[in-house]
């Protein structure tokens, strides 16, 4: 029955990590397939596929922090439009607006600090991402 209900919460986040259907379609053994770089016994996956199967795993653990740094600077307009729709599922309900404090981050260094409404104030890196991603749940 554990492995069941495992089995259950699994295939949800790859549901809402728009992971699924090629978990199910693509793949040999489907969710019990082994991947690596498509060699031997492995199947190897697109980066798209990479990182949608990371936002899964993110949306499993359910961690109270999550760092991401151009999550889909590498990917095709295709694999960009899903991992975005992903990462908009893994989001719901949580909001840049909400937290506490904010950390911008460029080059390994932190450029700006602050709430939701001082950085915006600021115009400054944070305000521009915002304008770029207007419209996204997460900084409604």
């Amino acid at each position: 029955m554990e492995n069941l209900l495992l089995y259950c919460k699994v295939e949800e986040a790859a549901k809402l990590a728009y992971a699924h259907e090629f978990i199910s379609n693509d793949l040999p053994y489907g969710y019990d397939t082994p991947v690596g770089q498509g060699t031997g016994t492995t199947a190897g996956l697109s980066g798209g596929q990479r990182q949608r199967i990371a936002i899964a795993r993110i949306l499993l653990k359910n961690a109270p922090i999550l760092l991401m740094d151009e999550a889909t600077s590498a990917l095709d307009t295709e694999s960009e439009a899903k991992v975005q729709n992903a990462l908009n599922n893994a989001m719901k309900g949580y909001t840049v607006r909400k937290a506490d404090l904010i950390l911008v981050m460029s080059r390994g260094q932190i450029v700006e600090k602050g709430t939701h409404s001082e950085l915006m104030a600021n115009h400054g890196y944070y305000y521009n991402l915002v304008q770029r991603q207007e419209g996204c749940d997460v900084f409604e």
